[in-house]
C-alpha cells in the first residue's frame, strides 16, 4: 500500500489507518507497508514503526513490513522495529546499488533471517537492485533458512519461475511483483501477487486469482484483460510508481497525498488520467462500493 503523507508532506497515520482498512474491506488478504510503492527508502526508521502499529491496530489482515536496505545492519535494526511495531511477516529486498555477490546476497538474508522469528518474504526485483537473486541462491535459503518462506518475484523471467515453482521445498509461496505478469506467474504455480493495481482495484485483482484459482482461465483472463490499461497506468518513464498509485487513490477520495522527493508532486494531468482509468474500470471518483475477492496483498 501506498504510504499516505500530509499537506505539509509528515507521514499521515491516522490516514494510514483508514487506507489499510478501505484495502481490506475491498478485497486484499493482506497488507505491504513501507515497500516500493509506500515509499520505504525515504521513511525515517520512527515513521517505519508508526506506520506499521497505526496500519496493525486497524486492520485484521496480516501486515507485512518491508524492511530491506543495501546495509544488512540496518536491515536487522528495521526488522526488529518493524516486529516490534507488532507485524505479521517481513519483506527484504534483494541489496541495492553494492552489487553483492551471490554468496554475499545469501549471507544478508540469512543474518536478517536470524534477527527475527517472523516469516520473511524475499524480494527479488534486479531491474531496481542490479542483481538478481539466482536459481541455486534461492533454492539454498527456501531449504536451509526456516522462516524464509516465499518470494515477491519481480524478476520478469517465467521459465525460471516455473523451475522454482518445481523445485522448492513444499511451504514455498511464489508472489508475483509484477502486476502485469501474475497471470502467467499462476499458471506456473505462483499463489498471488504483492501488487500495486491492488491500492485502487483490489477487488479486480482479487476476482483474476480467485477464477484462475477455481480453474475457471476463461474468466481469470477477462479479468485480466480489465486490469492491463492499470498495468500501463501503474509506472512509467515520467511517472514512476507510486506517482500513480497515489494519484488514483486521490481520486477515489483515500488518503495518499503527495510523494516526497526525489519522486516529488505529481505532474499535470497525472489526476484527470487516473480518474479516466478509473472510470473505466468501474471504480468513479468518491470511492468504490462494497466489493470483495481474494488473492492480491496491496
Amino acid at each position: 500500500m501506498v504510504t499516505p503523507f500530509d499537506g505539509a508532506g509528515a507521514l499521515d497515520a491516522d490516514g494510514a489507518a483508514k487506507l489499510g482498512r478501505w484495502l481490506a474491506a475491498h478485497g486484499s488478504d493482506a497488507l505491504v507497508v513501507g515497500g516500493t510503492t509506500g515509499e520505504g527508502p525515504v521513511l525515517s526508521d520512527a515513521e517505519l514503526a508508526d506506520l506499521c502499529r497505526s496500519v496493525c491496530e486497524a486492520v485484521t489482515v496480516p501486515v507485512l513490513a518491508a524492511t530491506g536496505t543495501n546495509d544488512t545492519r540496518h536491515s536487522v535494526e528495521r526488522t526488529r522495529t518493524a516486529d516490534d511495531a507488532g507485524v505479521d511477516g517481513i519483506m527484504v529486498v534483494t541489496p541495492y546499488y553494492n552489487r553483492p555477490s551471490q554468496a554475499g546476497l545469501a549471507a544478508h538474508f540469512e543474518v536478517v533471517a536470524g534477527a527475527t522469528e517472523l516469516p520473511i518474504l524475499l524480494y527479488d526485483i534486479p531491474v531496481r537492485t542490479g542483481r538478481k537473486i539466482v536459481h541455486e541462491t534461492m533454492l539454498h535459503l527456501a531449504r536451509e533458512v526456516p522462516n524464509i518462506v516465499g518470494v515477491k518475484d519481480a524478476a520478469g523471467d517465467v521459465a525460471s519461475s516455473a523451475r522454482l515453482a518445481a523445485e522448492a521445498p513444499a511451504g514455498f509461496e511464489i508472489y508475483s511483483g509484477d502486476d502485469a505478469l501474475t497471470l502467467a506467474l499462476l499458471a506456473v504455480g505462483a499463489v498471488g501477487v504483492v501488487s500495486v493495481a491492488a491500492n485502487w482495484a483490489p477487488a479486480e485483482m482479487g476476482e483474476m486469482i480467485a477464477a484462475f484459482a477455481k480453474g475457471d482461465v476463461r474468466a481469470a483472463r477477462a479479468a485480466n484483460a480489465g486490469l492491463i490499461e492499470s498495468y500501463e497506468f501503474e509506472s512509467s518513464e515520467t511517472c514512476p510508481n507510486p506517482l500513480p498509485a497515489k494519484a488514483a487513490c486521490r481520486a477515489l477520495g483515500l488518503p495518499a497525498g503527495q510523494c516526497r522527493l526525489p519522486l516529488g508532486v505529481a505532474p499535470p494531468g497525472l489526476d484527470e488520467r487516473a480518474a479516466q482509468v478509473l472510470e473505466r474500470l468501474g471504480a468513479p471518483s468518491g470511492g468504490i462500493g462494497d466489493r470483495s475477492a481474494g488473492g492480491a496483498l496491496a
